[in-house]
């Protein structure tokens, strides 16, 4: 079924299995007639460097690269540039999407969805209107172990974080200051400590996002 979106698109996809992106371009050029793509690839710096300059109007991502990138890395680096990013990927645990949610995803259509899905998801992204899966939606809300409640920038920032990035790395990533960062993650030690979580390190701090469900 074809879109009602008569614009010209520019797109990036970006995954790592030439079968299935050569399959996602014929799909997304049945749903866009007017489609460019922008990047079409399975290196994350190859695409970002293709892209600099360009107004790109999707990202459509897998997660797994095989180049050992956490999720929110992958993510942000689209959403931070106000890229809006569909996440199409074989993995549908809750951690994983709960991480592609924080780091800025606005869609996630798990790769078992037939290419409907994606189509409606897309329209509604390029629309500006909201779109969700049954996947998506049931990840939107974590599951707390510890009974600790973060703001949604504190969970941001501590996903990205814990995700390996430095300081400034999400700092960019969230368009903060670094120091804003830096008082997120404070706080974020502080409120595991008190829940009697060890929360020091940044392997503390991976520990527990993974525990608390907002990463794998």
């Amino acid at each position: 079924m074809s879109s009602q979106i008569d614009r010209r698109l520019t797109f990036v996809v970006l995954e790592d299995h030439a079968l299935v992106r050569e399959g996602l371009e014929r799909g997304l050029v049945d749903r866009f007639p007017q489609l460019n793509f922008a990047y079409s690839g399975e290196s994350l710096v190859d695409a970002l460097n293709a892209i600099s300059g360009q107004d790109i109007d999707c990202a459509v991502i897998d997660l797994d690269l095989g180049d050992g990138r956490a999720v929110a890395d992958v993510v942000s680096s689209f959403s931070s540039l106000q890229i809006p990013v569909v996440v199409v990927s074989a993995l549908g645990d809750p951690a994983v999407i709960q991480s592609a949610i924080l780091a800025g995803a606005s869609a996630y259509v798990t790769k078992r969805s037939g290419f409907e899905e994606l189509g409606e998801a897309l329209d509604a992204i390029l629309n500006n209107r909201d779109w969700m899966s049954p996947d998506f939606a049931g990840a939107l809300i974590p599951k707390s172990q510890s009974g600790v409640h973060l703001s949604a920038q504190e969970q941001r920032a501590l996903v990205l974080y814990a995700s390996g990035l430095k300081m400034d790395s999400v700092a960019r990533r969230m368009d903060v200051a670094p120091s804003t960062v830096k008082q997120y993650i404070d706080r974020v030690r502080d409120k595991y400590t008190a829940a009697g979580k060890l929360a020091r390190t940044k392997t503390d701090l991976y520990r527990v996002a993974r525990d608390e469900g907002l990463m794998t």
